[in-house]
């Protein structure tokens, strides 16, 4: 008897698939035969646009990549410039960088299981979750002065030290989280539903793991161990105790739990981090601070020899790193790095360097070369490759999506299993189309 299949389009325009990705199922009843992924939806020129900015200007591009974890694709994109550059962070920044990378990463995975057990009919778990994500993002936007849009890191360093408080706000939330994370466990890892959805659904065996390039959380639940920040460490990974999460099956439900305890590593790398990071130079009682727009009147009036004497007080989104506190931060580089905003207020060679290194045809010159560097991203490596031709920008920008190749071996993940198991495989992949597309 002839086999009888027919198509079926799920996506864009379906809950699951958040408008963003197409997928053409051929059908034999309800078992799926066969799929076709059709990407491209949200497609940004990301790499075209870093291209025709200066290295600085680059930057904020970068937000938009995996714009569940932007503080992550911020300092992936600038430790490859200064790969090329030659420029090593200094002590507390490079800390600081880390803070930021974890606190993000966390945001990241709770959004993922949220977002997943939600769209598997737990809207009590996608709740939790996502109160412990707003703690977070409440001191993302302390931290950096936005929410999602952080733009935080910078060539040389990063835009502004921890603000104040920061570390005692983390300490009290992280009890918080802990235990949302914690009541969100107890609703799902042994729930008869959860589990008939998830588990042996959507298995990925080690061997198509390590052939399509898969990385992060998916490549873990096989059992491979496979971490940048342990492999190839970065920053101040090394100097750090964690845990390498791996699980045994490779299925969804593999990839759950493995994100669940990653969340935990990521708040003890924070705490370590605030525990160990050195105090960065600062005098804070020997200035004045005065608004920026006293800055301003002052100038304007002729009393310029207060300046000196006097630091910028302006909110998180316009924040400089601090005179006080830049050599903590920022490589002391001028011809490349952005002078703190009091320089910028406060004399005319810091408003100069600061126009000099946004500015068109004008903008920091980083050597020719070319350099690839790879960081622990939500969903695994991403990679930039930069090429430098010497000028104001670069001549070349490719980035390493790592939710690419997952999305490569959708089709093999799908086939033979049911219409409905594509909710939660399609889930555990947490596509994210600005990083597919770019």
């Amino acid at each position: 008897m002839t086999r009888k299949t027919y198509f079926l389009n799920m996506g864009p325009a379906h809950p699951a698939m958040h408008g963003v990705v197409r997928l053409i199922l051929e059908l034999e009843g309800e078992r799926i035969i066969n799929t076709e992924v059709e990407i491209g939806y949200l497609h940004r020129a990301f790499e075209k646009h870093a291209e025709t900015e200066t290295w600085n200007n680059a930057i904020p591009y970068t937000d938009r990549l995996n714009y569940v974890s932007p503080l992550i694709n911020n300092v992936g994109f600038c430790l490859a410039a200064e790969k090329i550059a030659g420029l090593t962070v200094p002590e507390r920044g490079q800390y600081i960088r880390v803070i930021a990378c974890e606190v993000s990463r966390v945001a990241d995975h709770l959004t993922c299981i949220g977002a997943n057990a939600m769209e598997l009919g737990a809207f009590t778990v996608f709740l939790y979750l996502m109160e412990a994500r707003e703690l977070l993002y409440r001191l993302i936007d302390d931290l950096c002065g936005a929410r999602v849009t952080t733009d935080y890191a910078r060539i040389g360093g990063v835009k502004a030290d921890l603000p104040a408080g920061f570390a005692e706000k983390f300490r009290a939330i992280a009890p918080q989280i802990r235990k949302l994370v914690a009541d969100s466990e107890a609703l799902l890892t042994k729930n008869r539903i959860f589990l008939d959805r998830v588990e042996g659904v959507g298995v990925l065996s080690r061997e198509d793991g390590l052939a399509y390039g898969i990385t992060g959380p998916f490549l873990r639940s096989t059992g491979i161990p496979y971490d940048v920040r342990r492999a190839h460490p970065y920053l101040v990974y090394d100097r750090l105790d964690f845990d390498i999460p791996v699980g045994s099956r490779g299925d969804n439900l593999d990839r759950y739990l493995v994100r669940l305890a990653e969340i935990e590593q990521s708040l003890r790398l924070v705490e370590q981090c605030l525990k160990a990071m050195p105090e960065g130079p600062h005098s804070l009682a020997a200035w004045d601070m005065k608004d920026a727009f006293n800055f301003q009147d002052m100038g304007k009036s002729g009393n310029t020899a207060l300046l000196s004497r006097c630091l910028a007080n302006t909110c998180r989104t316009l924040e400089g790193a601090g005179r006080d506190k830049a050599p903590g931060l920022l490589v002391q580089e001028p011809a490349l790095v952005m002078p703190p905003k009091e320089e910028t207020y406060g004399s005319i060679e810091g408003l100069m360097n600061q126009f000099e290194r946004v500015m068109w045809s004008w903008g920091a010159r980083i050597p020719a070369g070319e350099a690839y560097h790879a960081v622990e991203g939500g969903n695994g490596e991403l990679g930039s490759h930069i090429v430098s031709d010497g000028s104001d920008r670069a001549y070349r920008v490719r980035c390493r999506p790592p939710c690419l190749f997952i999305m490569a071996a959708l089709p093999k993940l799908l086939k033979g299993s049911y219409v409905a198991d594509v909710v939660a495989t399609f889930g555990s992949v947490n596509m994210i189309a600005g990083e597919l597309d770019r």
